[in-house]
């Protein structure tokens, strides 16, 4: 059973750690998309290729254990918990087409309002806080020396790819954006 959760921890990890990379190739590349007539054709693909990619890279480590306790499952508990609350929060005020980042791609997209209330008067981007409550609650409750690193890797990437989303956001919002992202934390929440 143990081996079964250790396996499916790293499949989560090393899906979860190429969200931000797959943000990478949207932001900074957003006219390109813009100009398709189905950009999530195109990118859907090449992000799954990032899923078996992370995969092959890091699977020889999956069986690598940093501690032999149990008791980590404790702390994941309470951050899985917290992902899902922070998960269902963000859904709140937040279309499903935002939250798929269509106002970022779709030409002419009709949708562009900027969301600052609810959880996001007190964090930015909640959903990447989600992401790294999960990526945690994996590693800590597997003890897998893959889990933390790719957690790293997507802390990592995602703080790169925050600073190209807030540019994007502030291109489209102006002042608007930039008074909410100084009054507003990026991942870590205002309590």
């Amino acid at each position: 059973m143990l081996e079964l959760v250790q396996f499916l921890a790293w499949l989560a990890c090393a899906v979860y750690a190429t969200i931000p990379f797959f943000w990478l190739m949207v932001h900074p590349y957003a006219e390109f998309w813009r100009k398709l007539r189905a950009p999530y054709r195109a990118i859907a693909p090449l992000w799954v290729v990032m899923w078996f990619v992370f995969a092959a890279v890091t699977g020889r480590w999956r069986h690598v254990a940093l501690y032999s306790s149990s008791w980590g499952w404790l702390g994941a508990a309470a951050l899985f918990t917290a992902g899902f609350w922070i998960y269902a929060r963000s859904g709140r005020h937040f279309s499903l087409r935002q939250l798929g980042g269509l106002p970022e791609i779709v030409a002419d997209h009709s949708e562009q309002r900027l969301v600052t209330s609810g959880i996001r008067s007190r964090v930015r981007h909640p959903v990447y806080l989600g992401h790294l409550c999960e990526m945690l609650a994996w590693s800590l409750g597997s003890r897998l020396t893959v889990c933390y690193a790719l957690t790293a890797l997507a802390i990592a990437g995602g703080a790169i790819m925050i600073r190209q989303e807030d540019a994007e956001l502030e291109r489209r919002f102006g002042g608007e954006f930039r008074e909410y992202r100084r009054r507003v934390p990026a991942v870590i929440p205002k309590l």
